[in-house]
């Protein structure tokens, strides 16, 4: 596979004009905004009012059509009324327009044709400028002309006039862009809009015990369990070992709900009968909305719930009356820990979810997504290929989505967000999707939005009040190999409001208290975080337009845990370049140690004399020696944001193979021959990373047995070394003992021996627990 060039992978500082003005090394001329100003004309159909009787029967369906040039925008038309009202509004990007004329016609919808009513009609040369924040620009009543510009029956409320992508009118507006788009739901995909993803809470279940059960087999003891669901979550206690009519378990069950809580929390106490049968003994359903919350980690007050249980009567499911058993309870909700839905390593939010726990802000950041450069074409439309694409960007609770360009492999989006900060150490998800729900939407419900790619940018790395202006390469991975799919300009400011509260960031906690106090286990972690990004994601597709399961998955990065023979490769290799330093560092004493370099090897003879005379000055001189390097590295300090680099993701070197295995699906659906040779690969590595953890294993049992009497020999000597070792170190000057000992080590190496030294031969002889293994 041929490696594509680095270069086409880099990022790209760029030096857009922004807000008006310039970007100007790290200032901006023109502290407007972060996007480049775009003029539209915005046009505002408010409504109609007596028209004249079209048809036959004497009624009349208008509608408007507001046309410039080649672009026409028509809103919904209206059944038997003579008045009507829309409140529409229209935008027309300036750099599109090749007309000078605005016609806005009132017409009649009818079968065949559609009659004309009446028109409007404004020269652009005489339109307003209306510049936010200046008050919004008051529609007026116009009198509607025939096309004779006779005065026709009827009039037509509307406004005009000059704005920008700032007007509060345009995440609304029916832009000219989406000319080709039809249909209600197309219209409401293709505009700007924002998002809060739904506030989770995790439910604990602490199922402590139950009473008077009743099974249907009184001859046997039961061995009962109980079964827990919410929504589409479900989890079940351990048979209780108290094998009666009154069993405990004490046991906890971790749920994520969702506010507002629209399923109630159903439990049911069940007998397992026999293989694969099981009696429900009772049943109740909690309200969530009545749970307690708790926001520390003191405990709740239980309560005891009453079970029910049917019986069937005639054929019917009807309430048993006589039967009273209880179950004992304690149910929360808890505030204290927040609720991952994403990775921990690129969280965007880490805050708990009650709010009364909730820190001040420490500042805003703030995003202006510019424009695309070169994006592939993700369909064919008409006989030939396109893109509509649109951007997501997700940060904390908060997500965005920009207007979809239609049919355009450069669009402009020129649109500027704004979150509020609470933690630096955190992280702004961007991703760009080509829009595949346009033109009267999806009508077999299998079309998915295609990914462009995606940017990571952590906000402790980017200086606060500077400008960061870069063209970030959208790279995907494919079974092929890694792919660019285009470059994304972004605008980026981070604005701190307290350099001193961001400071005291770093001193507290990443996650709550309560992550720490009564920490979650890593499957229960796993678990959660699955089902939390599953109801973010149902949540999310719900809304109107819906943003669809597969970009909410993708920015989430559902599946990132799955095994992948690259990711194994790259985070070996981020292992090794770490312990890099600490090897050079090793090689570099074996130098000295060498006498590879006689003077260096004297000068570290000398300091080394000096620190172990006085050695108050080992620390002062180690610090000093930290504080130099940090100094000297500030002229080399990285200054550009992080993006996706395909060397480090070693995406650039995968081998096919690995890459149909990455994305292949889970459980498999390959065929069983290459299952079983990517089983032997796995197993063979496994064998290798097996071999490595049984030799620490056996290292550290070693260190054990010094003192286990496991080889009563070794132990007997270990212990007399150390008698021995005490009285010297006793009677000896520290000094004397730290000069004899470095110098040893530093001695030259005529006085070396090639054999292994007397203490290392000693520890390689001491028992391990190997030799007990099967």
């Amino acid at each position: 596979m041929q490696k594509p060039p680095q270069e086409d992978f880099s990022l790209k500082e760029t030096n857009p004009h922004l807000g008006g003005g310039k970007v100007t090394g790290d200032k901006l001329t023109s502290t407007y905004d972060l996007v480049e100003q775009m003029q539209y004309l915005y046009v505002r159909v408010v409504k109609v009012k007596d028209l004249p009787s079209m048809d036959v029967t004497g009624s009349c369906d208008p509608y408007v059509e507001v046309k410039l040039g080649n672009y026409k925008g028509v809103t919904r038309h209206y059944e038997k009324r003579t008045s009507a009202e829309w409140n529409q509004v229209f935008a027309f990007s300036k750099d599109r327009i090749q007309a000078s004329i605005l016609e806005v016609t009132v017409k009649d919808k009818d079968v065949v044709k559609d009659d004309f009513i009446g028109r409007v009609v404004f020269d652009l040369n005489e339109v307003p400028k209306r510049v936010p924040p200046d008050s919004p620009l008051a529609p007026q009543w116009y009198r509607l002309e025939d096309r004779k510009s006779d005065k026709a029956r009827g009039e037509l409320m509307l406004a005009v006039w000059w704005g920008t992508q700032a007007d509060e009118a345009f995440p609304e507006a029916w832009h000219s862009d989406a000319a080709a788009v039809s249909g209600s739901d197309a219209l409401a995909s293709f505009r700007s809009k924002v998002y809060l993803s739904p506030k989770l809470w995790y439910l604990r279940v602490n199922v402590i015990e139950a009473q008077d059960l009743i099974p249907s087999d009184k001859g046997r003891f039961p061995e009962v369990y109980v079964k827990a669901i919410l929504g589409s979550q479900a989890l079940r206690t351990r048979v209780s070992q108290s094998r009666s009519i009154n069993p405990m378990w004490n046991e906890d069950l971790m749920f994520v709900a969702a506010e507002p809580f629209e399923e109630p929390l159903i439990l049911s106490v069940e007998d397992r009968v026999g293989p694969n049968k099981d009696e429900v003994l009772g049943r109740t359903l909690i309200p969530l909305q009545y749970a307690d919350r708790r926001l520390d980690h003191r405990p709740i007050n239980s309560k005891w719930y009453n079970l029910e249980k049917h019986v069937v009567v005639e054929g019917e499911k009807k309430k048993d009356p006589k039967f009273s058993s209880k179950i004992h309870m304690r149910i929360c909700l808890e505030g204290g820990y927040h609720v991952l839905d994403e990775s921990t390593h690129y969280s965007s939010d880490l805050r708990p979810t009650a709010k009364q726990l909730w820190r001040p802000s420490i500042g805003v950041l703030e995003l202006g997504i510019l424009t695309a450069q070169g994006l592939m074409p993700m369909k064919v439309k008409d006989g030939r290929q396109s893109t509509d694409a649109y951007c997501v960007a997700k940060y904390g609770q908060k997500w965005i989505r920009t207007r979809t360009i239609i049919d355009s492999f450069s669009p402009k989006w020129n649109e500027q967000y704004t979150w509020e900060v609470f933690d630096p150490c955190t992280v702004i998800t961007i991703g760009v999707f080509d829009n595949c729900h346009l033109h009267g939407g999806d009508k077999g419900g299998g079309s998915r939005d295609s990914r462009i790619g995606k940017v990571r940018i952590r906000l402790s790395s980017l200086e606060t009040d500077r400008v960061y202006t870069h063209s970030y390469p959208l790279l995907v991975l494919h079974p092929t190999g890694v792919k660019k799919m285009g470059e994304i300009q972004l605008a980026v400011r981070f604005t701190c409001s307290s350099l001193l509260n961001m400071m005291h960031m770093y001193s507290h906690p990443l996650l709550p208290k309560m992550h720490y106090l009564h920490p979650l286990t890593v499957s229960q972690l796993d678990n959660l975080r699955h089902q939390a990004t599953q109801i973010v994601s149902m949540r999310l597709t719900r809304a109107e337009p819906p943003l669809r399961k597969e970009v909410v998955e993708f920015m989430l990065d559902v599946g990132s845990h799955m095994w992948s023979m690259r990711r194994s490769k790259a985070n070996f290799f981020r292992i090794m370049k770490v312990f890099g330093g600490i090897i050079a560092v090793g090689k570099w004493f074996d130098q000295i140690c060498n006498w590879k370099n006689p003077i260096t090897t004297v000068l570290i003879h000398i300091l080394f004399f000096i620190l172990v005379m006085y050695p108050e000055l080992i620390l002062p001189t180690i610090f000093l020696y930290l504080f130099l390097i940090g100094v000297w590295y500030y002229r080399w300090r990285p200054r550009h944001p992080s993006h996706m680099d395909t060397r480090i993701s070693h995406a650039d070197s995968a081998h096919p193979d690995e890459l149909d295995e990455e994305f292949d699906t889970f459980p498999t659906s390959k065929p069983p021959d290459i299952v079983r040779m990517r089983y032997d690969r796995l197993r063979s590595i496994a064998g290798r990373i097996q071999t490595v953890v049984g030799d620490l294993a056996t290292q550290g049992e070693r260190l054990q047995s010094l003192l286990s009497w496991r080889d009563p020999r070794a132990t007997a000597l270990f212990v007399i070394f150390c008698l021995v070792a005490a009285i010297v170190l006793y009677v000896t000057p520290f000094q004397v003992v730290a000069l004899l000992t470095g110098f040893y080590v530093l001695r030259h190496p005529r006085f070396r021996h090639k054999l292994p030294s007397v203490p290392l031969n000693f520890f390689r002889r001491l028992p391990a627990r190997t030799d007990s293994m099967l």
